[in-house]
């Protein structure tokens, strides 16, 4: 690898290259099961993280883990590497960042409901448009009534609160219905079943922490633990999406740079796009398109190119094609599709070809300096230097403790939200159900990939590469807010005279994904209201039951 690209390959014209200056326009690695694409994936985060680029990967079997250790020698990857000219190869570790949705294979990675916002949620549950609607509206009651929507019970109140009073949220939001909303409570004991809940919270995820660098100049490999994960494709799909929309939204432009500022790997592609409607394809093509000039490559790993759209797949100007079978009408159609995807190459058949390549071995055409294709090359893939398979629970458990994120998304924080505060407004009386969550060997270069002393500590800190506003959270779209609903008074409680409680006083309006904390005066005056509000009602009660005790007695 020279320093402004990355060997991917090499073929019988030489050296074939991934040039840095056209990373952002993302890619494809596409062939069928077992022909070397994990391989191929792990090879170019290799590459890009030697370069000083993060690159953030999904682990779907779980041996890509294995860029955290360094590989084991072998002679036949050793050889390739002379033949490809790698002076320098030696088997040597990634710094590694393992993530985890469920926390057990990686740190906790969470989202809170408001930075998914209903449209990915609905993609999640799987919703038509009615009840997408009547999710939007949820939304914005929460926003408007300044209700923090973090956590799934935070997601389960605002939906009771807006069934209890469907009728006055219908006269100024849009017509709800409570079976719609029985429905989507269903599709959320659902999703909560199959461990979605774990994925809403805080601490929510950093952008920052994505793309972190090594005292070396070393970009992190983030590996996201998916092998259980992928059992609830949805999840996998929206999360993915997800991350790429707050990327889009966070990062700022920048246009082209010599190399990319973050690049990311979707594994399994296709998921994203099966079943998936129209406006949600739309979004992910907005989103491809544009989040190239935020500095961040895209590269779809998948075993069809056919699984993306041609609008998607019209934008990866980087690809690396493994072998097809053709075992069908279908498959040769693919393969035919394939083969004409590439700029022809007058020494080469390139449908023939992509039926012959042998395990490692890949067509592979990036762009050029002036950002026109190259002739495809049908090229031998570079080795990768870690290590070829999964680590042991010991070697992960090992890399996490001296993560550099160790211990800040480990514990999950629950603050005062949506839940609390609807539980506090309906009084303690129970009008809010929401239950909560339940021999010339090349050289091994080990030691520890961040630079960290050992046995055990604080992590240091380590480098940015470039600068990510922490507005704590991806806050909806700036919107003209629809009128407050009236507030609901607690059992026997008398009417507010003149202005709002002194909780609307203090409290305000909130809106955004994350909000803010109550101040110790805001948390006092709304004590002392609840006090005074109790008081008030003990002493009615006794001048009542004695006027009643009166009149009886003379009786």
């Amino acid at each position: 690898m020279t320093g402004s690209a990355i060997l991917i390959g090499g073929s019988g014209d030489g050296p074939v290259q991934l040039i840095l200056s056209r990373a952002n326009r993302h890619g494809l690695v596409a062939g069928a099961t077992g022909t070397g694409k994990t391989v191929t994936l792990q090879t170019l985060a290799e590459g890009f993280s030697r370069a000083g680029v993060p690159v953030f990967c999904a682990d779907i079997k779980g041996d890509l883990s294995g860029i955290g250790a360094p590989g084991k020698p072998n002679p036949k990857i050793e050889a390739r590497a002379r033949e490809l000219g790698e002076s320098d190869f030696a088997y040597e570790p990634s710094p590694v960042v393992f993530w985890d949705v469920f926390g057990q294979q990686g740190h906790r990675l969470r989202a809170t409901v408001s930075e998914m916002g209903p449209i990915l949620l609905a993609r999640m549950l799987e919703l038509n448009e009615t009840q997408e609607g009547v999710l939007s509206i949820a939304f914005a009651v929460a926003d408007d009534e300044g209700l923090l929507l973090l956590d799934y019970k935070d997601l389960r109140a605002i939906l009771n609160y807006v069934g209890e009073r469907a009728a006055e949220v219908s006269q100024h939001y849009g017509q709800v219905s409570k079976a719609t909303l029985g429905t989507i409570q269903r599709r959320l004991l659902m999703l909560e079943q199959a461990g979605a809940e774990h994925f809403f919270g805080e601490p929510a995820l950093a952008l920052s922490d994505l793309m972190l660098t090594t005292p070396d100049g070393r970009g992190a490999v983030n590996v996201l633990a998916a092998d259980k994960l992928i059992a609830s494709p949805r999840l996998y799909a929206t999360f993915l999406l997800w991350l790429l929309s707050e990327l889009f939204e966070e990062l700022p432009e920048v246009g082209d740079l010599e190399k990319p500022k973050l690049v990311f790997f979707f594994d399994e592609a296709h998921l994203l796009f099966r079943d998936a409607p129209k406006s949600l394809v739309e979004k992910v093509e907005t989103v491809v398109r544009l989040i190239r000039s935020k500095g961040v490559g895209v590269y779809f790993v998948t075993q069809n190119p056919l699984d993306l759209p041609q609008t998607v797949l019209g934008q990866l100007g980087n690809r690396v094609q493994h072998a097809l079978r053709a075992f069908t009408p279908a498959d040769q159609k693919a393969v035919r599709a394939a083969a004409e995807t590439f700029r022809p190459n007058p020494k080469l058949r390139v449908e023939t070809a992509i039926t012959e390549l042998a395990v490692g071995e890949a067509l592979v055409s990036c762009l050029q300096p002036d950002g026109t294709p190259a002739m495809v090359q049908r090229a031998r893939i570079a080795p990768p230097r870690g290590r070829i398979g999964p680590l042991t629970p010991e070697e992960r458990q090992a890399l996490m403790d001296h993560s550099p994120v160790a211990g800040k998304y480990d514990e999950e924080l629950d603050r005062d939200s949506a839940y609390e505060a609807l539980v506090g407004r309906a009084g303690g009386g129970g009008a809010v159900a929401a239950p909560a969550p339940a021999g010339g060997s090349a050289p091994v270069r080990g030691g520890n990939p961040w630079g960290l002393p050992g046995g055990g500590g604080a992590a240091k800190p380590m480098g940015r590469p470039g600068s990510v506003p922490q507005t704590g959270g991806g806050a909806a779209p700036a919107r003209t807010p629809s009128p407050r609903l009236p507030p609901r008074l607690p059992p026997q409680a008398p009417a507010p005279q003149g202005g709002g409680g002194i909780g609307d006083i203090l409290g305000g309006v909130l809106t955004g994904g994350r909000g803010k904390r109550e101040s110790p005066i805001e948390a006092m005056a709304k004590s002392a209201a609840r006090v005074a509000g109790q008081e008030m009602g003990k002493q009615a009660g006794s001048i009542l039951r004695g006027v009643l005790g009166g009149i009886f007695k003379g009786r």
